[in-house]
């Protein structure tokens, strides 16, 4: 299920993470060694045709664990220790998204937001298959829980 089958099956807690993702501009991803054990990176997440979109650069360790084993998780970042900001988490699978529309289309919405994009085909990009969702926030007088599983 794409971005945008996702809003519509859960609006809030879409709403709730996109938010949290376009506050920051980042995220932390979480992915699969090789030997297992998971790996946690910085990622931009471009929204763009329906998609959550993650762009990486040409055989980044990242990128090689999705190719190999797709399951990822996306966690927003947090800055404050009391839980007021909240945190969202986005369970799913990282698609190989190698459809030339999609990828022009990711580069210039990079391109609008940063100022920079990557040059074809040295770069990886991804399309979350969303299959989970969560918002938990807490402190400062702010108490919500929010949970949505495909």
């Amino acid at each position: 299920m794409n971005w945008d089958e996702f809003a519509r099956e859960a609006p809030e807690l879409a709403r709730l993470g996109f938010e949290r993702i376009e506050g920051s501009g980042m995220v932390l991803l979480g992915t699969l060694r090789r030997n297992g054990f998971p790996r946690i990176s910085p990622c931009e997440v471009i929204f763009w045709g329906g998609e959550a979109l993650l762009g990486m650069m040409w055989r980044s360790p990242k990128a090689l664990d999705l190719l190999r084993d797709p399951r990822c998780v996306l966690h927003s970042t947090v800055s404050k220790t009391d839980g007021s900001e909240g945190d969202f988490k986005l369970y799913g699978r990282g698609l190989d998204v190698r459809e030339p529309g999609l990828r022009k289309g990711y580069c210039e919405a990079l391109f609008a937001k940063t100022g920079w994009q990557p040059s074809e085909p040295e770069f990886h990009l991804f399309a979350i298959d969303v299959e989970a969702a969560g918002f938990l926030q807490f402190g400062g007088g702010k108490k919500a829980h929010q949970a949505w599983r495909r």
